[in-house]
């Protein structure tokens, strides 16, 4: 052996040198955390997601005699306290952990009653970390799904059906805002405020999509809106933009042939990523859906969406400024009804510290309610569905109508197709002052 002789502090130097160089361009593998553990609750299933420091590999097993659900997560360490989560209402007795084979996370649940359980990872986005979501399908329901049918008091005198859809949910906020504002609790609030005004105005009813914190794939918010055969599907939302100085309130219809704006472009994209959070697939290929969107039922459905937005937007006008003055059009997923008219209600930018200040309050979301009720009953007024008992009110000559909060003797006059001077006539006012409460005689013609 040949080479020149080099003392052993030198060589002991050198040796150190070259390991740290190899431990500096070799990447370096370290395990895993789950940082937090969370649960939701929807009327058909349980949703647990575990939020880890990076991607993970997993198992499912699902264990019979008794009842389990196990998963194995990969060279992880629990760092969540399991018995912070909240178990009630769920089909889960009890969740416990432990390590197997000397690296791996065992998550352990105890069921009491049957599911079918779903998992699925989500790589880290703007909002969130990387997760592993658990599904927790019911199996078996002690009691049937609540549903609200059409209620007719006679063949021809039924209640016309409003879906509403307060947007985003559970692990999906929607936008935030200043404060820790977040866009499902104040369309939350919002959409219950609506319910309550739909429920008091006879003729109509009320269908909430979304009861709860938790999320919805757009597909299944249509399809309980379907279910329900509803008369209208309105879904309420919060609006956010990369500028702070971005404001306004916005209507939006479903657009077949591309979006009416750069923005409502932009928009759409926003919401439709929503599914990207529940492990949704936007590929899905409906054939039934692609071959109606393009039939007549269709292009009334839009003209009908239109109207109603249209509607909508001049009741938005009078308490907040809006975006765009006219209905925008752009691709929401959520809107692609083929038969029930659908509209996206933007109730202003949360991204707007203004705005947010605004959304935020009881009051303010009281007012935006009264405004899209107000333009939703306004259009059915005009064009309600033949066989409901606002059609029928409408064919049956002279009707009482009771004075509500926004109404003018005008506007009452243009709804009932008559002039302000018959109902100022027959109803002997001296004046086109009304008062809330009061009760109007509306004359034939």
């Amino acid at each position: 052996m040949t080479g020149r002789w080099i003392p052993y502090r030198h060589r002991k130097a050198g040796i150190t040198c070259i390991a740290l160089a190899l431990v500096l361009n070799a990447p370096v593998v370290l395990g895993l955390d789950v940082r937090d553990v969370r649960l939701w609750r929807a009327p058909d299933h349980t949703r647990i997601v575990f939020d880890l420091s990076a991607p993970a590999s997993h198992k499912l097993i699902q264990l019979n005699n008794p009842d389990r659900i196990v998963v194995d997560i990969s060279d992880t360490t629990l760092r969540a306290k399991l018995a912070d989560v909240p178990l009630e209402n769920t089909p889960i007795r009890r969740i416990r952990s432990g390590v197997r084979a000397g690296d791996d996370l065992r998550v352990v649940l105890d069921m009491q009653s049957p599911v079918k359980p779903r998992s699925f990872v989500l790589r880290a986005n703007e909002q969130r970390g990387d997760r592993l979501v658990l599904d927790l399908y019911d199996s078996a329901r002690e009691e049937a799904a609540p549903s609200v049918k059409k209620s007719v008091q006679t063949s021809s005198r039924r209640d016309i059906v409003i879906a509403i859809d307060a947007g985003h949910g559970g692990e999906d906020p929607g936008a935030l805002g200043p404060g820790g504002l977040r866009e499902k609790h104040v369309v939350m609030g919002i959409s219950n405020r609506l319910k309550a005004m739909v429920e008091r105005e006879p003729g109509f009813k009320p269908y909430m999509v979304r009861t709860g914190d938790y999320y919805l794939g757009h597909k299944k918010r249509r399809d309980l809106a379907h279910d329900a055969q509803a008369d209208l599907f309105v879904s309420i939302h919060a609006d956010a933009f990369t500028s702070p100085k971005a404001k306004g309130s916005s209507v939006y219809t479903l657009s077949q042939r591309g979006a009416s704006s750069t923005f409502a472009r932009y928009l759409a994209k926003r919401e439709n990523a929503a599914d990207l959070v529940g492990g949704v697939s936007l590929n899905d290929k409906d054939d039934l859906l692609a071959q109606v969107l393009y039939d007549m039922s269709m292009s009334h459905t839009l003209d009908a969406s239109l109207g109603l937005g249209a509607r909508v937007l001049d009741r938005m006008d009078r308490i907040s400024k809006l975006h765009k003055r006219q209905v925008e059009q752009a691709a929401f997923l959520v809107l692609k009804s083929p038969d029930i008219p659908s509209i996206l209600v933007e109730t202003g930018f949360i991204s707007n510290p203004e705005e947010a200040r605004l959304l935020r309050t009881a009051e303010y979301q009281e007012k935006m309610a009264r405004a899209i009720h107000g333009g939703i009953k306004s259009w059915f007024l005009d064009y309600p569905p033949a066989d409901t008992l606002i059609a029928w009110q409408k064919q049956s000559g002279p009707r009482e109508y009771v004075i509500a909060r926004g109404d003018t003797l005008s506007e009452i006059a243009q709804r009932f197709n008559v002039t302000v001077s018959s109902l100022r006539t027959h109803n002997s006012l001296p004046s086109n002052t009304i008062r809330i409460g009061q009760k109007l005689i509306i004359p034939t013609s």
